[in-house]
């Protein structure tokens, strides 16, 4: 099944080796196997969320045309995570990349554990909507029907994201 193409949002992290190179290698990455990347974010260092003791994070939002269904795009997601190397050890644990999806055009999707959209913790998280309001500020999120600029301009996670 192929969908008309749609605006796919991503959360790049990265906190082990060589973390820009990590970055860039996902989104050429995305850019081949995805579709074509059409907005990239600056890079934001960030504080390690959930489990604090570990490096910081290097995060960067893009933004890709995709015509895959939302399940294909998220297990292409994965590969591309398992090609660089991640091994999942523990749940917000070190990691040498991570590629959420994050938005997937307007759609609204709970397919249990697997896949849920928009991402379900993303309002909440200052390192996720600083880099996406730089290169979507006027989405409007579809199930909020607020605009991202308006979700982070109200947020109250005061995790230290800053823009290198």
């Amino acid at each position: 099944m192929k969908l008309d193409s749609r605006d796919a949002y991503l959360l790049l992290g990265t906190n082990l080796g060589d973390r820009l190179e990590n970055l860039n290698t996902a989104i050429s990455y995305v850019d081949n196997e995805v579709g074509a990347v059409f907005a990239k974010s600056s890079v934001y260092e960030t504080e390690a969320w959930g489990k604090t003791d570990q490096p910081g994070f290097l995060n960067q939002a893009i933004a890709v045309k995709s015509n895959m269904p939302p399940l294909q795009l998220l297990q292409t997601l994965l590969a591309i995570e398992q090609k660089m190397g991640r091994v999942r050890l523990e749940r917000w644990g070190e990691r040498l990349i991570d590629i959420d999806l994050i938005f997937y055009g307007d759609l609204v999707l709970s397919n249990g554990e697997v896949l849920q959209l928009p991402h379900p913790e993303m309002h909440h998280r200052r390192f996720v909507l600083e880099p996406l309001n730089e290169i979507a500020e006027n989405f409007i999120h579809p199930v909020f029907k607020e605009k991202i600029s308006s979700i982070l301009a109200n947020l109250t996670d005061k995790l230290t994201v800053q823009k290198i």
